[in-house]
Order: structure tokens, then C-alpha cells, then sequence
């Protein structure tokens, strides 16, 4: 997603993948589709050699957002990733994507999509 929290891409894998596996498919997508990338947010699932085969591979530079140790103490939102959290809150507001309703995973990545454009359009 963009720094606004809209969607750029939307991969959707069987549950036994690990996130490192599956950000090889998504850089694949983004470079297909001539998405202009310098910096992608991540999380710290991404954490290790992921981020040098993506920085080698396809340019792209990944930034891990973590809290840090005095942060657990107190509630403090880290801002780049409450963009992230925000856009999986109005994601959950579709009832289509609480249950997944779809057989194959084209669907369910589409499904996302529309849902994707309902916000966008909701939000022009």
C-alpha cells in the first residue's frame, strides 16, 4: 500500500507459506506492474536475508518498523505502521472478507481489490 494506505498490490497465498516466501511473489508483481518503488514498510517478519535478495533482485529498499523495548511499557502508536493497521481496519469492515467465502485464491484476491476500490471511492 501507498503512504496513504492504499492497496498497490494483493497477493494471496495458502497459509503454509512464510511471509519471506510470499514477498518474493508480491516484488514480482510490483515490478510487473512499473510500480515506482524506492522504500517498502515491513514489519519484522521480514527481517533477514529477504531483504537482500529484494534489494539485489528488484531494487527495492525495505525498511523494517519495530517498536522498541521502552515502547512496550507504554501505548505509543508507531505512525507509519497505524497507516498500515488503519487500512486493514477498513478492509474489516467488509463482511465479504471477515469468512473467506472464495475456493480459489484469484477470487479471494479479487475480492479484495473490490474492496479496495470501495474505500477509494468512499473516500473521493
Amino acid at each position: 500500500m501507498d503512504k496513504n494506505g492504499f492497496l498497490l498490490a494483493v497477493i494471496a497465498t495458502v497459509a503454509n507459506i512464510h511471509e519471506g516466501k510470499a514477498a518474493d511473489f508480491l516484488m514480482r508483481t510490483l515490478a510487473y506492474l512499473f510500480i515506482p518503488l524506492k522504500i517498502i514498510l515491513a514489519d519484522g517478519g521480514y527481517r533477514g536475508e529477504i531483504i537482500e535478495q529484494v534489494k539485489n533482485k528488484f531494487g527495492y529498499i525495505i525498511e523494517v518498523v519495530m517498536r522498541n523495548d521502552q515502547r512496550k511499557k507504554d501505548f505509543h502508536h508507531i505512525s507509519k505502521r497505524w497507516v498500515i493497521e488503519r487500512t486493514f481496519a477498513w478492509l474489516d469492515n467488509d463482511r465479504r472478507l471477515c469468512i473467506n467465502y472464495e475456493l480459489l485464491l484469484e477470487n479471494s484476491e479479487n475480492m479484495v481489490k473490490l474492496s479496495a476500490i470501495k474505500i477509494l471511492l468512499n473516500k473521493i
